[in-house]
């Protein structure tokens, strides 16, 4: 069997066929990155081997083209992080750096952590829509901020009494009444200035709240019982069907925990037995589970009373936390994926205690 790894570029894909056993090098090959070189590619690939995993280095938009023609020819692929080749390539006895060593490094970095521990590549139309229609939100975000920004240097500068509350930009209404103090004015560069930025970040909030109107939309045709979850909002809900980007290519809750960083890692040493935080896995996606956590922390009285036994058995706040951030992972996997993948828990399975707290397990629901 070989791993195939793929070092992915704008204009070019190198890829580097592995034996998954021993880890040395059978063959390399670079295509365009475009269509006919994919097929090129795959081409290469089935000539080497009928056994074959592809692992490719998880460059969002770079490697996506990549990733979406060869799961739609059924060939398995996984990801990995780019923060994994570091130690690949710095292991390796080989000096130097070109396309051909990183696809090596790929391929026998996804060796080193396991086939089966990585996330696999799954093609789910909805939720990459889903995913750039918030890309595309951030960036109108950012651009707004910019705006919002700039505009209030130049009301400082016209009146300073002219600058509004902080945050109300974000406000049709307050724009609109900002507009027409401004056209009162005697139209200086400056209030001429002035005045386009307001129209301007009228025109970023109408944007912006047309996309999230069309984000909770989709929310609710592809996964409605996320938005039954308590603390868990159209735009969270969105970003949790993004990042996990089709629940059934994680087989169990523990996987997507991992993935998400949420996990704890073991850190014992002796008779000292304790675990740390992941600081590594999908930050985003961690953000997610975390802005969850908190809301159900302040507004949630069965989140409230979980946490409350945490920390009663001696865990930190922090701990606590992450214990409610742990069990959001299984209850949002138990919701996305399909019954074959993530089938219901029965009650004494729960790792919850019925005796000691009947009414907590509800708080993940």
């Amino acid at each position: 069997m070989i791993v195939i790894g793929a070092d992915p570029h704008k204009l070019s894909h190198t890829a580097a066929a592995v034996e998954r056993a021993t880890g040395e090098l059978r063959s390399s090959e670079t295509v365009a990155a475009r269509d006919s070189g994919h097929a090129q590619l795959l081409d290469w690939a089935r000539a080497l081997d009928d056994q074959r995993v592809w692992a490719i280095e998880d460059c969002r938009h770079v490697s996506g083209g990549l990733e979406r023609f060869l799961v739609d020819r059924g060939e398995h692929v996984v990801r990995v992080p780019p923060k994994q080749m570091a130690g690949a390539r710095k292991s390796a006895r080989k000096r130097g750096k070109s396309d051909t060593i990183d696809a090596v490094a790929v391929a026998r970095a996804a060796i080193r952590e396991g086939i089966e521990t990585l996330p696999a590549a799954f093609l789910d139309e909805e939720a990459l829509a889903i995913k750039l229609l918030l890309d595309h939100r951030e960036d109108l975000v950012g651009e707004s901020t910019r705006a919002q920004n700039r505009l209030r240097w130049h009301l400082h500068d016209i009146d300073p009494e002219l600058a509004p509350p902080e945050r109300s930009l974000r406000h049709l209404h307050v724009l609109r009444s900002l507009g027409a103090r401004l056209s009162r004015r005697e139209q200086t560069v400056r209030v001429r200035l002035a005045r386009e930025l307001v129209r301007r970040c009228a025109a970023l909030r109408r944007e912006l709240e047309a996309l999230e109107r069309e984000l909770q939309t989709r929310v609710r045709e592809q996964a409605p019982e996320l938005l039954e979850l308590p603390g868990c909002g159209p735009l969270t809900a969105a970003k949790l069907i993004a990042e996990i980007a089709g629940a059934a290519r994680f087989p169990t809750d523990a996987k997507l925990a991992r993935h998400a960083g949420i996990a704890p890692l073991p850190a014992s040493s002796g008779a000292r037995h304790r675990h740390r935080f992941d600081r590594r896995g999908n930050r985003q996606l961690n953000c997610a589970f975390h802005r969850i956590a908190i809301t159900q922390a302040r507004i949630h009285p069965k989140a409230r009373a979980f946490l409350e036994r945490k920390r009663s058995e001696g865990k930190s706040n922090r701990e606590a936390l992450r214990s409610l951030k742990r069990h959001l992972v299984r209850r949002v996997h138990r919701l996305l994926a399909p019954p074959s993948v993530s089938p219901p828990l029965p009650m004494s399975s729960s790792p919850i205690r019925a005796s000691s707290a009947p009414a907590v397990m509800p708080c993940l629901t």
